[in-house]
């Protein structure tokens, strides 16, 4: 019998059931190609959580997550850190870690293929308190939307994000922040701060794009007071990147980043972190994941790499 070992973890419920499919035709070809796998399905996040660690502590080879980024945000709780790399099967709303590493987001056969015939590929995370994330951390009017968008039922993807942002917009106000980037103080007012890991969130919206995997930094993005008229304007630029060009945008690159505000919460991975202030860090090269290797850009199922706007300043 093959020694080769894989699970899926997968929550059931999303995409309406598509994660379970998903998860379900990764085992059969996982069961093909002579693996031993099964699935496991959590009764909430913590129980979820507590598997998944539970599974990397067995021995398997692969921990693969069935779903969106908050599954993958929790499959990476479990596997950080140790030498038990992460599959992921994209089947959610954003699956915005997916697409920054050019895993296939539409084609769940190429996606599991990946666990055995992928690259294993190291890359950076970051990390807030004990929690650890791949994609983006947002705070200010930004986390408002993944607030509100979390709680919608419908419609699904990007368009649950556009109609958050619609909501929200009757409510935007600035907000004082106090930012400390890798020991340098910045007071300022401003609309939202993203902290980037990778560069998208919000279902393909590049918020940092100058942020990747590999480099060592964070990428932040500081939106600053600006009207309701001009974020209308400015927000179609948001899924290309081109927003850092804007006078009211100012972008910075940090090993460490702490954020501070009255009364505002952060997002991590689409999924709640906490009330301000917060810390986080980059941490190099801490999660192996499986992706198509490594260069893999453009396209619908790519990460775009840096737009033309010049990189952020470096503290």
């Amino acid at each position: 019998m093959s020694s080769r070992r894989a699970v899926v973890l997968v929550n059931p419920a999303a995409g309406r059931g598509a994660a379970r499919r998903a998860a379900e035709e990764t085992v059969r070809i996982l069961h093909a190609n002579g693996w031993q796998a099964r699935t496991v399905t959590g009764l909430d996040a913590a129980d979820s959580r507590t598997r998944a660690r539970r599974c990397v502590t067995s021995g398997v080879e692969v921990l693969a997550v069935a779903g969106g980024d908050g599954m993958v945000g929790i499959g990476l709780q479990a596997v950080a850190g140790t030498d038990t790399p992460l599959a992921v099967i994209p089947a959610g709303t954003g699956n915005d870690f997916a697409r920054s590493l050019g895993i296939p987001r539409d084609d769940t056969v190429a996606a599991a293929r990946l666990i055995g015939e992928g690259v294993r590929r190291s890359v950076d995370l970051g990390r807030c308190g004990d929690r650890w994330f791949g994609t983006v951390l947002t705070s200010g009017f930004d986390s408002l939307v993944a607030h509100r968008a979390n709680s919608m039922t419908w419609p699904r993807g990007r368009a649950r994000y556009n109609l958050a942002i619609l909501a929200e917009l009757a409510r935007l106000r600035p907000l004082p922040f106090s930012l400390t980037l890798d020991g340098r103080a910045l007071e300022t007012e401003a609309t939202l701060v993203a902290v980037g890991n990778g560069p998208y969130y919000g279902g393909g919206m590049r918020m940092c794009p100058e942020a990747t995997l590999s480099d060592g930094y964070l990428a932040v993005t500081v939106v600053g007071a600006v009207r309701r008229d001009e974020l209308v304007r400015v927000f179609p630029r948001v899924y290309r990147g081109t927003h850092i060009t804007h006078p009211r945008v100012r972008t910075f690159r940090a090993r460490s980043v702490g954020i501070d505000s009255p009364g505002v919460f952060g997002y991590a991975d689409g999924e709640p972190v906490g009330d301000l202030p917060l810390r986080v860090d980059c941490v190099p090269g801490v999660v192996d994941v499986m992706t198509p290797g490594p260069g893999v850009t453009g396209g619908r199922n790519g990460d775009d790499g840096p737009t033309d706007a010049a990189r952020g300043e470096q503290v």
